[in-house]
């Protein structure tokens, strides 16, 4: 069945060439050049999805967000919004009054499908979720969750949102918390003291990656601490919820210990990577896994402090230093300042 999508876009060039872009892809689209007559065709149409400019004269995009939540008929239209601003504190606050995405200009025509597929999707699966409490089904988290992917959505979708600045403090160790994490955006360093007071970083959590596991079952204290690498953002649901959920899907019970697995297999890694390698090639290793996590390519420069390179690594600040140096020397990488950039990526990966 063709899918209604409802543009509010007061740009007349830019809501055409969108139209006829949608509408290509078997989409029946119907537009508004303002605010104003925007809410009004989305209580009149009741679209499938709603993409809305921010900057609008009458009433912009977030009165146009405002107007729809409050009203029954309209609050669970999956909602994007579309900006020329790029500022975080502006997406934010489209966000936090409820948006679902949003996209900023200029976009291309994939990215723009794949939002909107990606709603569509989402709203398929929060609408049958209502269905079946609506109708009193007591299966609702095993029918409706399914795998893995369908739980980070269901993080995404109802978990808590949490913002920390790029050092802020996740939580601590000896914290006790109900809450488990999927990480949205940005990385996040566990980590803990030796008894020498030298901090040792023993895992690196990037976006689409849980963290803050301990017992499901018991209130169980952080064994370390969490800080933020960069800005973070991350969704939460209580240890109780999850436990309810991993009860009534053995598929994602499964998959969440093969996964937890597989993480304490790159921790082992990690460990003997200090425990047995050269200072050349504990740093090497390092560097290379720091680029994996912040997901850079060979070409992208690495913006990362040097003590957190070297508690990774295992190694004293300046060993990690002088070796950083020598690697320029060779040719492996380019510093300037604090940032890092690979350029023989083979060679670094061959160190010793």
């Amino acid at each position: 069945m063709m899918k209604t999508i409802l543009l509010i876009e007061d740009d007349t060039v830019l809501r055409e060439n969108t139209t006829e872009l949608l509408e290509l892809s078997d989409y029946r689209v119907i537009s508004s050049p303002n605010g104003k007559m925007g809410i009004s065709k989305a209580k009149e149409e009741k679209p499938d999805i709603i993409i809305c400019d921010i900057m609008m004269p009458e009433i912009d995009g977030y009165g146009v967000l405002e107007a729809l939540s409050i009203n029954q008929d309209t609050n669970q239209i999956p909602f994007i919004f579309l900006s020329a601003k790029t500022e975080h504190k502006e997406i934010r606050k489209g966000m936090d009054l409820g948006a679902d995405d949003y996209l900023t200009k200029p976009f291309d025509e994939e990215e723009l499908l794949s939002a909107i597929e990606s709603r569509l999707a989402k709203a398929q699966l929060v609408s049958k979720i209502i269905t079946e409490q609506t109708s009193g089904a007591n299966q609702e988290t095993k029918n409706s969750l399914r795998n893995l992917h369908e739980l980070k959505n269901f993080f995404d979708d109802h978990g808590d949102f949490f913002q920390y600045k790029k050092g802020s403090v996740v939580y601590q160790k000896g914290d006790h918390t109900n809450m488990i994490y999927l990480i949205s955006k940005g990385v996040v360093k566990t980590h803990k003291m030796d008894e020498s007071g030298k901090e040792l970083i023993t895992a690196l959590f990037k976006e689409d990656d849980f963290l803050g596991f301990t017992s499901l079952t018991d209130n169980t204290p952080y064994q370390e601490s969490a800080t933020a690498v960069d800005d973070v953002e991350l969704s939460g649901i209580a240890k109780s919820k999850l436990k309810d959920i991993l009860e009534k899907s053995n598929t994602i019970s499964l998959e969440l210990v093969e996964l937890l697995t597989n993480n304490l297999s790159e921790i082992k890694e990690q460990l003997l990577q200090m425990a047995y390698s050269s200072v050349r090639k504990k740093t090497a290793h390092t560097i290379l896994q720091f680029a994996q996590v912040l997901n850079k390519k060979p070409e992208e420069s690495i913006k990362i402090s040097r003590n957190d390179l070297a508690s990774v690594a295992g190694i004293a600040t300046e060993s990690l230093i002088r070796t950083l140096s020598s690697f320029k020397k060779d040719k492996l990488i380019e510093i300037e300042g604090r940032t890092i950039k690979i350029i023989d990526l083979d060679g670094l990966r061959l160190v010793e």
